[in-house]
């Protein structure tokens, strides 16, 4: 009953909600990105949703667009800045998502919402994730990873879409707030991980096993 009605009522009512009272701060920062960072101040990006549909997913920008002589864009570590990272660590540049929340792309609670491309690289076992909405903030936070490894994460995301209930979303939502200020300390906006792509890559390598590619 909850995962199937109830839950997106609140999401749509409590994002709906938090964007009302919290535009004059989504104004404000988006003021400082276009200062700080320039502009399109709103970074898009496709990403896999419920039952592994493709929605445009908005958030902040938090680097700049910096290029070479070529016009390509540098590496992430040469476009980051420390309103970026500040952005990342309070979670701050994803704010912009109470609008996919609202159009039911996503959830305030659910698996993180990643990348079109990593779709081949999911064990059977992982696509289960996609069985429930991705979410502003995800079950990870349960296990006091401000760095989970992708195994881990995805193994937290699967055995929260296998049973989705109003008590482990209103933890995950109370233990969010918690630890933001993990994040900020150890300073979570200036860490650029591996993508999964590369470290499956590399876990077949490591194997033994024949290169994908």
């Amino acid at each position: 009953m909850y995962s199937k009605f109830v839950k997106r009522f609140l999401d749509c009512f409590l994002a709906t909600l938090a964007f009302i009272v919290l535009l004059p701060v989504l104004l404000v920062i988006y003021i400082l990105v276009c200062i700080f960072m320039g502009t399109p101040a709103i970074f898009k990006q496709e990403r896999v949703g419920k039952d592994e549909k493709i929605f445009t997913m908005y958030k902040f920008r938090t680097m700049t667009n910096k290029t070479d002589e070529n016009g390509v864009l540098l590496p992430d570590e040469q476009r980051k800045t420390k309103f970026g990272g500040f952005l990342r660590s309070t979670s701050i540049d994803e704010l912009p998502e109470l609008i996919n929340i609202i159009k039911g792309d996503l959830s305030i609670v659910g698996p993180r919402p990643l990348l079109v491309e990593y779709l081949p690289y999911y064990t059977e076992e992982e696509r289960l994730r996609h069985t429930v909405r991705g979410g502003l903030t995800q079950p990870e936070v349960l296990y006091d990873k401000v760095f989970p490894t992708w195994d881990e994460q995805l193994q937290y995301e699967v055995e929260y879409a296998k049973n989705v209930t109003f008590k482990t979303d209103v933890k995950i939502i109370f233990k969010t707030i918690q630890i933001i200020f993990g994040r900020i300390e150890k300073n979570y906006g200036d860490q650029i991980r591996k993508t999964l792509i590369e470290e499956r890559r590399e876990k077949v390598l490591n194997d033994g096993k024949v290169e994908v590619k």
